[in-house]
C-alpha cells in the first residue's frame, strides 16, 4: 500500500520514522475492504500491529477534513492487558498522532490515579489502558464513552486468560453501539470468538500469521537432557548463543527466583521478574535489560507478558509451556522487527513424547538439537574471542606508552595469552552434562576400569520409561559415586541392570541403604540391589551385604513394587517424570510433586 493513500499526518510521521513499506497487517487493516468494518485480526506479536490499529482508526478519528475535533470524551479507547504494553502502545499512538496534535492519555496500574483522571476531565482524543484501571475510572465517572467512536482490543487472547473478561464486557457494554471494534489477537481461541459474537457486526477477518503458526523470523529448537541436567543445559545455552539479551520462562515464581540465582552465582548478568516483585522492582529490571547493564532475564509467563526488548535474541523455555499457544506467544518475544531470534525449549528425557504430541499438530517446525557440550561451547568462544580482539580500537598516547613498556618486560606471545585469559574470565564456565557420558557409554559399553564388575539391579524398566540418560544421575545420586564409576547400563522391560566396579560396590551399597527408607525403597519407589545371581564375593574386604541397616530384605530377592506415594525435589533434580509445579504459589524452597514413572491405581508386576 502506498503511503499516499493514508491520511497526510499519518503518512509523514511514518516517513519521518524511517518506514519504507508497510508491514502486511498494516496493509491488510488499511484495504478498502477492511475499511469502516469491525474486524477480528490474527497478528503475532512483534507484526506492528500497534502501528497497524493506529491505521485502522484514522479514518473514524480524523473524519474526511482530516483534523482531530476539540478533545473532550475519548473518540477511540485502547485496552491492553498489561502495563507495559499499555505504556508501548501509548508511545507507538504518540509519535503517529503528533502532527495531528493528538491529546493521549495512559490510564494504567500502579500509576497515579488522581492524575489520570485530571488528564481525563481535561480531555482526551484517545485513551489507553488496561481493564481494571479503565474499569475504575468508568465506574467512578471519569472515564466518559458516550463519544466513543473505535474501541481497540490488543492481545485480547491474553486478557481472557489473565481473568479480564468481566472488566472488558463491562467496558464494552458502557460503549456506544454503533462504535466500531478492531480486536487484535495472536490465536483465536472459543472464548475470543464468543467475545467477539457478542460486541462486533459483521466482522472482516485479517490473518497474517501463516500456515505454520511460527513466526517467520524465529528459529525454534528443542535439547532434550535428563532432567538432572535442566539447570546445567541452560547455563551451557547462554554460553553457546551469546546473545545481546536472553529470556527464560518458568513455571513459578519459586523456580524463576532459583534459577535467577544459579545464574547469578555463575557469573550471568540477569534480572527477575515474577508475580511478587513490585512495579518499581520490574521498571528497573527492564531499565537495566534495555541499557545492557543486564543481558538475562529470567521469568514466568505472566511477568514477561506485554515486554518489548528489541534487542531480545534468544528465548528459552527452561520449562515446558502448557501448549502450543503459549509457546508461542512466549517467543514471540523475539524474532521482532524484522530482525531473527532463537527460540529453544528443554525437554526433559521423559517428556520429550509430550513435546511432540504437543507440537505434531501446531504446525511448527522445530528442529532437535544436542545440548551444547563444553567442546562445542569452546570452539564458539574461540571465534568470538579473535573476532573480539581483532576489531579495531581507538588508542591514545598513554596507551601506546604502557603497551611500548610491557613488550620491553614481556614477549608478545606472552602479553597476548594474558589478554585471552582476561576475556575468558568474564565468561561463565560451561557445564558437563550427564547425556555425554552416556552417550559415549552407549547401551553396553566396556570402558577400562571395568573388568572387574558387580551388576545391581532396579525394579524400573521400560514399562517405567526408564531412560540411561535419567537413570544415571539417579544412580550417582543415591550411590554418592560418579557418572565415571557407572559401567553399561541394560534396561528390560520391568527390571534395569547396571555395573559397578567391584572395588566400589560395598560403598555403593551402603550409601544406597542411607538413602532409603526402612522397606528398602526410596521416595519415588525405586529400589537398587544386588543382581539376581550376582555377589560381592567379599571383595576388597566387603562381605556380601545380604540386608539393609533397618532389617530389609536380602539383596537379590524380587519385590513387588509398591504404588508410589510421591516425593518433593527442586527444578534439576526432578526424578523420573521431571514434573513441573503448577501456579506461582508455593513457598520458597517448596519443590513440586511428581509421579514414579509407571505408578498407578495398580501395583507393579514383579521384576522379571
Amino acid at each position: 500500500m502506498l503511503f499516499s493513500d493514508l491520511p497526510l499526518p499519518l503518512a509523514d510521521s511514518l516517513a519521518a520514522r524511517g518506514y519504507t513499506d508497510l508491514t502486511p497487517v498494516q496493509s491488510a487493516v488499511c484495504a478498502e475492504e477492511a475499511l469502516g468494518r469491525d474486524l477480528i485480526v490474527s497478528a503475532q506479536t512483534g507484526s506492528g500491529k500497534t502501528v497497524a490499529f493506529g491505521l485502522a482508526m484514522a479514518g473514524e478519528l480524523l473524519g474526511e477534513t482530516g483534523q482531530l475535533p476539540r478533545a473532550g470524551g475519548p473518540l477511540a479507547l485502547v485496552i491492553a492487558p498489561t502495563r507495559e504494553l499499555a505504556l508501548q502502545v501509548s508511545r507507538e499512538l504518540m509519535w503517529l498522532y503528533e502532527p495531528t496534535g493528538a491529546r493521549i492519555v495512559t490510564c494504567v496500574g500502579g500509576m497515579d490515579a488522581m492524575r489520570e483522571r485530571r488528564m481525563l476531565n481535561q480531555g482526551a482524543h484517545i485513551v489507553v489502558g488496561t481493564p481494571g484501571r479503565l474499569r475504575d475510572h468508568l465506574e467512578r465517572g471519569a472515564l466518559l464513552l458516550s463519544d466513543l467512536r473505535v474501541a481497540v482490543l490488543d492481545e485480547a487472547d491474553e486478557m481472557l486468560d489473565m481473568g479480564f473478561r468481566e472488566d472488558l464486557e463491562e467496558i464494552l457494554d458502557s460503549t456506544p453501539p454503533e462504535r466500531r471494534t478492531l480486536l487484535f489477537s495472536a490465536t483465536m481461541p472459543r472464548p475470543i470468538l464468543a467475545l467477539a459474537g457478542r460486541y462486533q457486526r459483521n466482522a472482516f477477518r485479517i490473518a497474517t500469521i501463516g500456515q505454520d503458526r511460527g513466526h517467520g523470523d524465529i528459529s525454534y529448537q528443542a535439547v532434550a537432557v535428563a532432567p538432572a541436567d535442566i539447570e546445567a543445559a541452560v547455563v551451557n545455552l547462554l554460553r553457546y548463543h551469546e546473545a545481546e539479551t536472553a529470556m527464560l520462562f518458568c513455571a513459578t515464581r519459586d523456580n524463576v527466583r532459583r534459577l535467577h540465582a544459579t545464574l547469578v552465582e555463575r557469573g550471568f548478568d540477569a534480572v527477575a521478574l515474577s508475580g511478587e516483585h513490585s512495579q518499581s522492582e520490574r521498571n528497573n529490571a527492564l531499565q537495566a535489560l534495555r541499557d545492557r547493564r543486564a543481558r538475562v532475564c529470567v521469568a514466568t509467563d505472566v511477568a514477561a507478558r506485554g515486554i518489548d526488548l528489541p534487542s531480545l535474541g534468544l528465548v528459552i523455555h527452561v520449562e515446558i509451556p502448557r501448549d502450543a499457544e503459549t509457546l508461542q506467544h512466549r517467543s514471540g518475544r523475539t524474532g521482532r522487527a524484522g530482525r531473527k531470534g532463537t527460540a529453544v525449549l528443554v525437554v526433559p528425557y521423559p517428556r520429550r513424547r509430550r513435546v511432540e504430541g504437543m507440537l505434531r499438530g501446531a504446525r511448527i517446525d522445530l528442529a532437535w538439537v544436542e545440548a551444547p557440550t563444553p567442546a562445542m561451547i569452546r570452539e564458539k568462544d574461540h571465534a568470538r574471542l579473535l573476532e573480539a580482539l581483532m576489531e579495531p580500537v581507538e588508542t591514545e598516547a598513554e596507551d601506546h606508552a604502557l603497551a611500548a613498556e610491557l613488550l620491553a618486560k614481556k614477549s608478545p606471545e606472552d602479553i597476548a595469552a594474558a589478554l585471552v585469559r582476561a576475556h575468558r574470565a568474564r565468561m561463565p564456565q560451561p557445564e558437563e552434562l550427564a547425556v555425554n557420558s552416556v552417550a559415549e557409554r552407549g547401551p553396553a559399553g566396556h570402558r577400562q576400569g571395568f573388568e572387574d564388575c558387580v551388576w545391581l539391579s532396579m525394579n524400573i524398566g521400560r514399562r517405567h520409561n526408564a531412560d540411561p540418560r535419567w537413570v544415571l544421575p539417579l544412580l550417582c545420586r543415591r550411590g554418592h559415586v560418579t557418572k565415571s564409576e557407572i559401567g553399561a547400563i541394560r534396561i528390560g522391560n520391568g527390571e534395569t541392570r547396571f555395573q559397578i566396579p567391584r572395588a566400589i560396590a560395598g560403598r555403593f551399597l551402603d550409601a544406597v541403604a542411607r538413602t532409603a527408607r526402612p522397606d528398602g525403597e526410596d521416595e519415588n519407589g525405586i529400589r537398587i540391589e544386588l543382581a539376581e545371581g550376582d555377589d560381592m564375593g567379599g571383595h576388597a574386604g566387603h562381605p556380601a551385604p545380604r540386608s539393609t541397616p533397618e532389617g530389609g530384605r536380602r539383596h537379590g530377592k524380587p519385590v513387588a513394587r509398591k504404588p508410589h506415594q510421591g516425593d518433593w525435589a527442586p527444578m534439576g533434580e526432578r526424578g523420573p517424570q521431571g514434573r513441573e509445579s503448577r501456579g506461582e504459589g508455593r513457598p520458597q524452597g517448596k519443590p513440586f510433586r511428581q509421579k514414579h514413572p509407571g505408578a498407578g491405581p495398580k501395583k507393579a508386576r514383579r521384576p522379571s
